[in-house]
């Protein structure tokens, strides 16, 4: 199973949904999906604005699991 570790980088540097909304352009919807882990998929160009802004790899945010 592949997790999405976005609210963890969040919770690090004590960030809310509207920050990364407002920073990155991306719409709230997936990136409230993408923080609470309720998404199925990922665009490239949303993964992409992620690591930018978080200056980290695509590998960083999502971590596949054994279930």
């Amino acid at each position: 199973m592949v997790k999405c570790t976005l609210s963890a980088l969040m919770g690090a540097k004590k960030l809310k949904i509207a920050d990364v909304v407002n920073e990155t352009g991306i719409n709230r919807s997936t990136v409230s999906r993408l923080y609470h882990e309720t998404t199925t998929r990922i665009d490239f160009e949303t993964l992409e604005k992620l690591c930018l802004y978080f200056e980290c790899q695509p590998g960083d945010l999502l971590k596949l699991e054994s279930e």
